[in-house]
């Protein structure tokens, strides 16, 4: 339950994401925060989030009590192959240009706010546009579009199989191996957006997903095809992790937002 809530703001874009692992709509009081939670719900190593979460009090430059509560805390499944366990999240979210205008006041709250979470066993993150509005949050917003739409299990079953066949090929190639029909080809690729999208077939996404980007299988062959995948490409998780919020590592996006 968030601890405050989220007032209309004729000033910068509020409104509200569904969250499809809770099945609830979040609350976003800007269109960089309504970004971060399209990138929540999008990783899959998150177990949950709670917005608003928490209400921490601090003192102002001029000695004055005050309170302060951040964006979201973000919660993370242990115990996954590819990664290391990670502490929960405390993610602030503020535009660059704000931070810069404002960096006096904003100060004590995220010192404040690193204080507590340390307390609580958390980590406390400030992130910007530069870290959210990357290539990866693009192909996130295109891929969730296909992650629950219902697909015939025949057409899931034989474009992978192609793929495993080919080890690592790209989107155009596979679906001219797969039919020489132009309208078959184009009935195929949503379930090929979606094996992707459910990280039943993998891809690179910090970078443009397109028709001719590298895709590539997760299937038992895969030993016989070390050679053709390119390093740094997960196996096991479906996509490259490290991509979708700046707490992870290997991306260079550890680094606590400056001013």
């Amino acid at each position: 339950m968030p601890v405050r809530s989220i007032p209309k703001n004729y000033r910068s874009l509020t409104g509200k994401v569904i969250d499809f692992r809770s099945q609830s709509a979040v609350a976003f009081e800007s269109a960089l925060e309504r970004d971060l939670y399209l990138l929540i719900d999008f990783d899959d190593a998150v177990a949950r989030f709670e917005e608003q979460p928490v209400t921490i009090p601090y003192r102002d430059p001029a000695g004055v009590s005050r309170t302060y509560t951040p964006d979201v805390l973000v919660y993370y499944h242990s115990g996954l192959a590819d990664q290391q366990d990670r502490q929960p999240v405390l993610y602030e979210v503020k535009y660059r240009d704000d931070l810069r205008a404002n960096w006096g006041d904003y100060k004590p709250k995220f010192k404040a706010a690193r204080r507590y979470a340390r307390v609580q066993g958390w980590t406390f993150r400030l992130i910007t546009e530069r870290e959210i509005r990357t290539p990866y949050l693009k192909n996130a917003k295109f891929l969730r579009e296909y992650r629950h739409r219902t697909l015939d299990s025949g057409d899931c079953c034989r474009v992978l199989a192609m793929l495993a066949e080919r080890c690592e090929t790209d989107p155009e190639a596979l679906l001219v191996a797969l039919s020489d029909d132009r309208w078959e080809r184009a009935r195929l690729l949503p379930v090929l957006w979606q094996l992707i999208a459910v990280r039943q077939a993998g891809a690179d996404l910090t970078v443009p997903l397109t028709m001719r980007s590298r895709i590539w299988s997760f299937a038992p062959r895969e030993e016989r095809c070390d050679e053709l995948i390119p390093q740094g490409h997960s196996r096991h998780g479906g996509h490259r992790r490290g991509t979708t919020l700046p707490d992870q590592p290997g991306t260079g996006l550890g680094e606590r937002a400056r001013p």
